[in-house]
C-alpha cells in the first residue's frame, strides 16, 4: 500500500496508489506499507531508487542502515509501536530521502505515522521538501516516545504504592497479588527498553540526516530552510538526550521495583513458615501428653486414677497456652 502527500495550492493532499495510478512526480512523502512486489517495482522505476527488503532492514550493523547512493540518503531506525496493547512491538522503518521525495518504508503501523499526516493535511505550510517532512516525522516520533515513558513513570508510581504503603485501604499480606505487580514491571520495563532503543536508532538517524541536509544543493533548500533545519535537529537531539536520560532512570526504578517485589515475597513466604513453626511449637507439648497417656502398659499409675483424664487435659492445656502466650510477648506471632 502507497499513500502519495501531493502539495497542492494551499493543500496537502494524501493519494491512495492503486495499481493502475500512476506516481504523482510532485509527491512530497511516500508512504509505503507492506509494499507487494509490483509496488515496489513501480515504486523503484519512478524514482530510480533500490528499495530494502524486509531482511535487510532487519540489519543491525550501521553500515547497513545508514548509508547513502548518489544523493539518495538510506536511513533505518527501530521503531516502537502498539504501545497501548497488552503486547507491545518494535519494527523496524527505513527513511529513503531522495532529491525528490521521501519514502517510508515500515511494515508496522506507528501511531505518529498517521498522527503527523494528519497534522501535515491540516497545517500544509509547515512542510514544502522531503527533508522537511522527514524533520517533522522525526519530531513526531520523538514526541510518542516521551508520551510512552511518562506512561511508564506513572504506572511504575502505582506499583510502587502497592509494594509499599499499608493502610486501611491498602491491600496486605497474601491479598496483594504481587504476580500482577511482576507482570505490570515488566510490560513497563519492556516500554522503557524499546522507547530506549528507539531513541538510539532515532539518534543515528538524526545525526546522518545533518550530512544529508548539509549536502544539499541550493536549488532543492535555501539557506535559510537549511539553518531552520539545523536549529529544529539541534532541539530535537537535546530533547532525545533528555528522554534518554529519563528512559534510564525508568529502567533502574524497574529493576528496584522487581527486587523489592521479590523481597516482599521472600517476607511474605517467610512469614507464612513462622506461622506454620509456632503452631507446630505450640501442639507439640499436648501431642506429647496425648500420645504419654495414650500409651496401654499394664503398670500406668493414673490409669485407675478417678482426676486422671482432666489433669491430662489440663496439662495438655496448659503446655499449648503457655508457649504461646510465650511466642505472643515476644512478638513472634
Amino acid at each position: 500500500m502507497i499513500h502519495a502527500y501531493v502539495p497542492r495550492t494551499g493543500s496537502v493532499e494524501r493519494v491512495d496508489i492503486a495499481t493502475d495510478t500512476p506516481i504523482p512526480a510532485n509527491a512530497m512523502w511516500l508512504d509505503v506499507f507492506e509494499p507487494t512486489p509490483e509496488e515496489r517495482g513501480r515504486l523503484e522505476a519512478a524514482l530510480n531508487v533500490q528499495l530494502p527488503t524486509r531482511e535487510e532492514m532487519q540489519e543491525i550493523e550501521p553500515s547497513s542502515r545508514l548509508y547513502s547512493e548518489g544523493d539518495v540518503y538510506y536511513m533505518t531506525a527501530t521503531i516502537m509501536a502498539h504501545t497501548d496493547t497488552p503486547f507491545p512491538m518494535a519494527e523496524p522503518i527505513t527513511f529513503v530521502l531522495t532529491r525528490r521525495a521521501l519514502i517510508t518504508l515500515r511494515y508496522h503501523e506507528p501511531r505518529p505515522i498517521r498522527t503527523y499526516s494528519q497534522r501535515l493535511m491540516k497545517n500544509p505550510g509547515s512542510c514544502n521538501t522531503g527533508q522537511e517532512v522527514l524533520v517533522g516525522l522525526l519530531e513526531a516520533l520523538v514526541d510518542r516516545i516521551a508520551d510512552v515513558l511518562e506512561r511508564v513513570a506513572l504506572d511504575l508510581d502505582a506499583q510502587a504504592r502497592i509494594i509499599f504503603e499499608s493502610g486501611p485501604a491498602q491491600p496486605t499480606g497474601s491479598q496483594r497479588d504481587m504476580q500482577a505487580v511482576i507482570r505490570a514491571l515488566g510490560h513497563d520495563e519492556d516500554l522503557a527498553t524499546s522507547a530506549r532503543e528507539s531513541l538510539l536508532g532515532l539518534n543515528r538517524v538524526i545525526r546522518f540526516l545533518t550530512q544529508a541536509i548539509e549536502a544539499a544543493s541550493p536549488e532543492i533548500q535555501s539557506k535559510k530552510e537549511v539553518k531552520e533545519q539545523k536549529q529544529r535537529i539541534k532541539t530535537l537531539l537535546g530533547d532525545m538526550a533528555s528522554i534518554g536520560e529519563h528512559a534510564a532512570f525508568e529502567l533502574h526504578k524497574v529493576n528496584f521495583l522487581l527486587d523489592a517485589t521479590l523481597g516482599t515475597i521472600n517476607i511474605e513466604q517467610n512469614r507464612i513458615i513462622k506461622l506454620f513453626s509456632v503452631a507446630a511449637v505450640v501442639f507439640l507439648p499436648p501431642t506429647l501428653v496425648a500420645s504419654i497417656y495414650g500409651m496401654n502398659f499394664r503398670v500406668m499409675p493414673e490409669l485407675e486414677w478417678v482426676f486422671g483424664y482432666p489433669f491430662a487435659l489440663v496439662i495438655m492445656v496448659l503446655s499449648a497456652v503457655l508457649p504461646y502466650l510465650f511466642f505472643k510477648r515476644k512478638g513472634w506471632f
